[in-house]
């Protein structure tokens, strides 16, 4: 992959808070509040102390999109053309982005949200890649904005409405704008091996793909085996950890495990 977008300044550093994180994923439509504070607290910090000049948020379904979703039946390979379930499932992400949205703006970060359904386009064919035109982030970055962008659906050639992931949104991000550093920050400290320990690094998903396990709760975009699988394509390097580790991931310094 190559960058579309050449940065006038700092390369972005590209944030992904996992939905598993900031919502009840187990609650239809509940945030976790306490946690949601504390990684927006993390973000302020590190934008407010300079460890962080240029900053892109994704943020997952959790309880909001993934619920509807699969009460509709629809997944990253299958789609629905009723507006309705589109509806249910794009007005719950907006719903938890403005949740995102309100505690940032609380804490002086000055996030602009960023819908994928109403820019982005899949080709038909199981393989086809994501059109997701980056022009609006990149000129926001630009402007001194925190792009936020979340998992909602995606318009999909011959399968009406499927759903984007906010891990996929991360790759073309950071393949895009050049991130310098990508984070995903969830509810385990890394990626576990099959004893439950924290694998330091990973550089091939053969490697690992034993001791890689499904979501234990509703998950419509392929749990951690996707999320490494995608972090592997990426220039830049990668890191899952947990909510211990945002803080020194923003402050640049190794956190869960290193994805490359």
């Amino acid at each position: 992959m190559t960058a579309d977008h050449e940065p006038s300044v700092t390369p972005p550093v590209v944030l992904k808070l996992g939905g598993s994180l900031i919502t009840d994923k187990n609650r239809p439509e509940t945030l976790d509040d306490a946690a949601l504070d504390a990684a927006c607290d993390a973000v302020a910090s590190a934008l407010a102390d300079g460890a962080v000049e240029r900053l892109v948020v994704v943020h997952g379904g959790g309880s909001f999109g993934h619920h509807h979703a699969s009460e509709h039946g629809v997944s990253t390979t299958t789609g629905t053309a009723d507006a309705d379930a589109v509806m249910d499932i794009h007005g719950a992400m907006t719903e938890l982005n403005r949740a995102v949205l309100d505690r940032l703006h609380e804490r002086a970060v000055p996030a602009i949200p960023v819908h994928p359904l109403s820019l982005s386009a899949r080709p038909a064919g199981p393989d086809a890649d994501l059109d997701l035109p980056l022009s609006s982030t990149a000129t926001l970055l630009d402007e001194g904005f925190v792009p936020v962008l979340h998992g909602d659906g995606v318009a999909t050639a011959g399968s009406g409405i499927t759903v984007v992931s906010g891990d996929e949104l991360v790759v073309e991000l950071a393949a895009g704008l050049g991130a310098r550093r990508v984070g995903v920050c969830s509810t385990v400290p890394g990626v576990l091996d099959g004893d439950g320990t924290v694998l330091t690094s990973i550089d091939s998903f053969d490697a690992v793909a034993d001791a890689l396990g499904a979501s234990d709760a509703t998950d419509v975009s392929g749990g951690m085996a996707a999320k490494v699988r995608e972090l592997l394509a990426l220039d830049a390097p990668a890191y899952v950890f947990g909510a211990d580790g945002l803080h020194p991931f923003l402050h640049g310094e190794d956190a869960g495990t290193r994805i490359d």
